[in-house]
């Protein structure tokens, strides 16, 4: 039995990380999603959110804008659209992002997209919860 998880998250532009872990939480789109080390193998879509991730009894996380997770074989690999280390977070951008998003949607101007604009809030709410851990 294995005792670890391989995480390995990528975006388009990079290979953010790629460690070692025990468990991970993941905003799959049917819910957060616990995965430890023999986890049946499964692919779903990933909400905007945070995943955590354990190392050495330390939680760590990082924010992504959804996306792709393949559980295999003790690895664990997710595509994200956007993903964001708290220290690389910029605080400021993500809550005018958060007050832009809360205002489209409090206004409903005329054809707005109000899927785009509640992802566009869920992507800030993300980064801004993320960015507490640093």
């Amino acid at each position: 039995m294995a005792e670890n998880l391989t995480l390995e998250v990528v975006t388009p532009e990079r290979i953010l990380l790629k460690e070692e872990s025990y468990s991970i939480i993941v905003p799959a789109t049917e819910g957060l999603m616990g995965l430890w080390p023999n986890h049946a193998p499964i692919i779903t879509g990933l909400n905007p959110g945070i995943i955590k991730y354990r190392q050495n009894d330390n939680m760590r996380v990082l924010a992504i804008g959804g996306g792709f997770m393949e559980v295999s074989d003790n690895k664990v690999s997710i595509l994200a659209d956007s993903a964001e280390l708290p220290e690389e977070i910029d605080v400021t951008r993500a809550a005018a992002a958060k007050e832009r998003a809360q205002k489209r949607l409090k206004e409903l101007p005329p054809g707005m997209d109000v899927h785009r604009a509640e992802l566009a809030l869920s992507r800030a709410l993300a980064r801004l919860e993320a960015a507490e851990y640093k």
